[in-house]
């Protein structure tokens, strides 16, 4: 296998605060590795750095082996970089197809889709999330679960080889998480690598191939789900007491 990311000693500094520090890793291209860790951590500010919306204050990030640090997020998009917001900002005014159809013009490939092609395309990613019958509905009426699969449709319709996913199961249900994790364990077998930010524990276990840490903006794990779980330093950190 071969890494589609590296991160090496990334640090990102706002005035006098270091939100990342000197932070590496790799995403083997098939991958799912999640990122947890506290709140304030520096997960969000580290998934923007990877898809350009912030830039590195030190360090280098690498796309399919190229150095990508200068490319603005548009850049990287076209490269098949794609995301998901935490905070969910639909297209005000437009349909639910109509916004995913504009991540179809300006996704992988230089945004050469026409409007019907691209119309096409996001009806297929509405399908794959689950969200099809809504397509002609505003996208402001959508819930917050609807909005959340609205994100994931967006960034697919981007045709990405990696998706960044920040809290895409954040305020939902048990039955919600479940038919997420099961529209992002479809997202992996068409062979995209994920990097998912995640709070639910359970979830975030059986997605992930590998889990990464972060706390106070340093990495402090990195490995297999079940030894970073049980590791002293995260339950300290971030787990609280060791659930017997």
């Amino acid at each position: 296998m071969s890494a589609i990311l590296e991160v090496r000693h990334v640090t990102r500094r706002f005035a006098g605060l270091v939100a990342v520090s000197d932070v590496s890793f790799t995403l083997e291209q098939g991958d799912i590795v999640g990122l947890i860790g506290p709140n304030g951590a520096g997960k969000t500010t580290l998934v923007s750095l990877i898809s350009g919306t912030l830039a590195p204050s030190a360090g280098d990030v690498l796309f399919q082996g190229e150095q990508i640090n200068r490319l603005p997020a548009y850049r990287r998009a076209r490269l098949g970089i794609g995301r998901t917001f935490q905070i969910m900002r639909p297209f005000p005014g437009l349909t639910v197809l109509d916004n995913v159809a504009v991540g179809a013009l300006f996704g992988y490939g230089g945004g050469q889709a026409q409007l019907q092609q691209a119309r096409e395309q996001a009806r297929a990613c509405l399908d794959f999330v689950g969200l099809g019958r809504y397509a002609g509905q505003r996208a402001e009426e959508l819930g917050g679960p609807g909005r959340k699969r609205l994100e994931l449709a967006k960034a697919m319709a981007m045709q990405p080889k990696l998706l960044l996913c920040d809290e895409v199961m954040a305020g939902l249900n048990h039955v919600e998480i479940d038919e997420v994790i099961e529209v992002i364990r479809k997202v992996r077998a068409q062979g995209i690598s994920i990097l998912v930010i995640e709070h639910v524990i359970k979830a975030i276990k059986s997605l992930s191939d590998r889990l990464l840490v972060l706390h106070h903006g340093e990495k402090i794990a990195d490995g297999a789900p079940d030894a970073v779980l049980s590791d002293p330093a995260v339950v300290q950190a971030y787990l609280g007491k060791k659930r017997r």
